[in-house]
């Protein structure tokens, strides 16, 4: 069945793939958690418009964009601000990091130190930053898009699992295929860049939207199915951390999102079904034996759901 996107989420869209072309699924997965108030990993190779995509995302709506380049050298002061002291008033005066923003793009985030990475938890999680002693509430909204590469190891610090649990989907751009590759030639003959969108929502618009997410229905057995395809990765023999109980509310999170962009104020399995494999894959850690033999994350949520019984639509007498 063909759903409506939202016409508003629509115009989101449209706008976006001015600049991204053919990379449609991204950008709702993007939205998806944006309007679910989570955060989103990006892991793939150089070029294939990571940075675009987020910025084009905050042009559409108006948003304060930041972006922090992670290097190895980056301090947490770096990120969540300094205090510092000014002499004509006596006192000391906080200077505000690149982390209060609406829209932050992490580049390259696993090429800086546990020590920085850390500082994103508190802000990602809490929406706050606290520095010497005194916290500092962020804008609403407020989104981090982080970006890795998987194919360098050299002088990178993987994402502890803690920090990965923070991120609400997971996915990749991939490399367009040959029609968009010329699209992107001639948009390039053309100079389209980000530079010249202009927003098509307001920023307390998009505020609004995150309120009526959280007012889309999910049926009780909607929540059970849930919770059984998630204890079923904790279950499993070749999963050595299955998912949490906070991926069982991302993956509900999500779901409300994704029914509402479809014009829905109800899920259904479906909309579960689709974004478990984003929202679940990187919380999972596998055995080393499962792995040796060709068994990833993805493999087993895909095969959990495969065998895990869909909830069926109740008949009202």
């Amino acid at each position: 069945m063909q759903e409506t996107i939202n016409p508003t989420i629509q115009k989101i869209i449209q706008n976006v793939e001015t600049v991204i072309i053919g990379k449609t699924e991204v950008a709702k997965l993007s939205l998806v958690a944006l309007l679910a108030k989570g955060h989103l990993l990006l892991e793939d190779v150089p070029g294939v418009g990571k940075t675009v995509l987020v910025k084009a995302l905050a042009k559409s709506i108006q948003a304060d964009y930041k972006r922090i380049q992670f290097t190895p050298d980056l301090l947490p002061s770096d990120v969540t601000g300094i205090s510092i002291y000014n002499p004509k008033e006596h006192e000391f005066v906080f200077r505000p990091g690149p982390i209060m923003g609406n829209i932050i793009l992490a580049d390259e985030i696993n090429r800086t130190s546990p020590k920085t990475q850390s500082a994103l938890l508190e802000a990602m999680e809490e929406h706050r930053v606290t520095v010497d002693g005194v916290t500092h509430q962020l804008d609403s909204p407020f989104f981090v898009m982080a970006t890795q590469n998987p194919i360098e190891y050299e002088g990178t610090y993987s994402l502890p699992e803690a920090q990965l649990d923070r991120f609400l989907i997971k996915t990749k751009m991939g490399y367009p295929d040959r029609g968009d590759e010329v699209a992107i030639l001639t948009n390039a003959q053309m100079q389209a860049s980000t530079d010249r969108l202009k927003p098509v929502i307001t920023l307390q618009e998009m505020a609004e939207l995150q309120e009526e997410i959280q007012d889309v229905f999910v049926d009780e057995s909607i929540a059970r199915y849930i919770v059984e395809l998630m204890a079923k990765t904790r279950a499993d023999k070749r999963v050595y951390l299955g998912v949490s109980p906070r991926g069982s509310i991302a993956l509900m999170k999500a779901s409300q999102a994704w029914a509402f962009m479809h014009g829905r104020k109800f899920c259904l399995p479906d909309d579960v079904q689709y974004l478990a494999p984003y929202v679940c894959s990187h919380r999972i850690i596998m055995r080393s034996e499962a792995l040796y033999d060709g068994i990833d994350a993805l493999a087993i949520i895909q095969e959990i759901m495969a065998k895990t019984p869909v909830p069926v639509q109740r008949q009202v007498n």
